[in-house]
């Protein structure tokens, strides 16, 4: 079973909007009631499952919500679904408590997929009937989820569905092993020195995004006009967030497509970000939204995917020799060995490094 997903942008009307947020309301407040019934039977010593909390939703929901009556019921018992995984990631300490749903936080519901029809550039979901999209839909087989979900001032349908047969892995004869440098001023560096330049979008429209917040904190809270520059807000961060997708998937899809097998760093951002003179460069470049990208794509064109250790001095090494140097700060951008004269840029050194450490790897897996 392959399992593939689309997320496209809908041209939605201004009532197929309004009914799509009164539908992520409704998910939002039977996760809500689901959640306080689940607390409410810790409390008294008595575990409830997630099937016994939807039961007992469903049995007072007319009395306490009579507007549900209009709303597709499936966005409740999608939520209940979400709430039960909640749950178990909790018990299995993969994850902390669940915490209550916000009106300003994430809108989306799911629905079946048995019960939506794709027409080329049309979507036929329950109970709103057809939709249009921006694109048509790039995957052919059995619709199995579909999530609407809203971003910004745009609304997006997001579609899973099961195409029966899994990607055989790609011909990779003749194409090199690449190792890739992550960093700040470039994005990405391969091992044959070639870059591509981070876009940097936070620190383009900051001044923008400075202006917008504080025109945002001068309205009155949950005003009219509070809710107009908010959605200008959300419009910025959208727009800083597109040009940044942007770049990674370009970049990413540009590795691969030259790849037999991939070298990269391991990466502890949260450690990375504790540093206050680079946190802002650094959640700026998402550089572990990047080699997430990068792991996925290779492992669905069947590439394998080579991590260095954590503590592996890719750019302190020498590519050359193997020699290590103890003393190399943010500030030097040129490699300089002093063993063996060797010379070359810090990044293209450290992809050096991990490309040989790839190579490595594959071959013990050949052998």
């Amino acid at each position: 079973m392959a399992l593939k997903a689309e997320k496209i942008a809908l041209r939605a009307t201004e009532k197929q909007r309004s009914w799509f947020a009164q539908q992520c309301g409704y998910a939002r407040v039977a996760f809500n009631y689901g959640l306080s019934d689940f607390k409410d039977g810790l409390s008294k010593d008595e575990f409830r499952s997630a099937r016994d909390l939807r039961k007992r939703f469903n049995t007072n929901k007319h009395e306490k919500f009579d507007w549900c009556r209009e709303c597709d019921q499936r966005a409740a018992a999608y939520a209940f679904e979400h709430l039960d995984d909640a749950i178990q990631r909790w018990r299995s300490g993969q994850n902390n408590f669940p915490q209550y749903k916000k009106r300003s936080h994430r809108q989306s519901y799911t629905v079946e997929g048995a019960k939506v029809k794709v027409e080329g550039k049309h979507i036929r979901l329950p109970k709103i009937g057809r939709i249009r999209m921006f694109e048509a839909l790039r995957f052919e087989g059995e619709i199995r989820k579909v999530t609407i979900s809203r971003k910004a001032h745009r609304w997006f349908v997001s579609i899973l569905v099961e195409t029966g047969t899994p990607n055989a892995p790609r011909d990779t004869r003749g194409l090199p092993v690449v190792g890739i440098d992550v960093g700040i001023n470039s994005l990405a560096t391969l091992d044959n020195g070639m870059k591509y330049a981070n876009p940097r979008p936070l620190k383009r429209y900051e001044r923008k995004l400075k202006r917008e917040q504080r025109k945002l904190s001068q309205k009155e809270f949950l005003s009219n006009n509070w809710f107009k520059q908010k959605r200008k807000v959300e419009r910025v961060h959208y727009r800083i967030g597109c040009m940044r997708e942007d770049a990674h998937h370009k970049a990413t899809t540009d590795i691969v497509n030259k790849a037999s097998a991939i070298g990269i760093e391991t990466l502890k951002v949260t450690n990375l970000l504790k540093n206050r003179k680079l946190a802002k460069a650094l959640s700026d470049s998402a550089l572990g939204g990047f080699l997430a990208k990068l792991k996925t794509k290779a492992e669905s064109l069947g590439i394998p995917v080579i991590k260095a250790p954590q503590f592996f001095a890719s750019s302190k090494t020498c590519s050359s020799c193997g020699e290590k140097k103890e003393e190399l700060s943010l500030a030097d951008r040129q490699y300089h060995c002093q063993s063996c004269g060797f010379v070359e840029d810090r990044d293209v050194n450290a992809a050096l490094n991990l490309r040989t450490l790839a190579i490595g790897s594959v071959e013990r897996q050949n052998a």
